[in-house]
């Protein structure tokens, strides 16, 4: 589990539940807002591409408008970053080359 040093990843309960299931804990240095500038840019999309653009009217509302996105986000949309390929295209390619070696 890796963390920005934000304290809601600093409570002791927080920390037992990690150490007892085995869970290696990390913590950013100070100043290492590029470690987030990729995640920052997906919570945008998808506040921007689909949050915004529905009356969201409960928990399971806004479950199925985020899975269809994030299904949409990884499967259909092309990525710039990876040369025009859909991220499932990118991971799965990644995987099938490395099992053909």
């Amino acid at each position: 589990m890796n963390s920005d040093q934000g304290a809601q990843f600093t409570g002791a309960t927080w920390i037992t539940t990690l150490t007892e299931a085995k869970i290696k804990i990390s913590m950013d240095g100070r100043g290492r807002y590029l470690d987030n500038i990729f995640i920052e840019g997906l919570w945008r999309s998808l506040k921007q591409e689909a949050v915004y653009l529905h009356d969201l009217q409960d928990g399971f509302q806004a479950k199925r408008v985020i899975d269809d996105w994030i299904g949409f986000y990884n499967a259909y949309r092309p990525h710039t970053a990876l040369d025009k390929q859909t991220p499932n295209d990118a991971y799965f390619g990644a995987i099938q080359m490395k099992q053909a070696a």
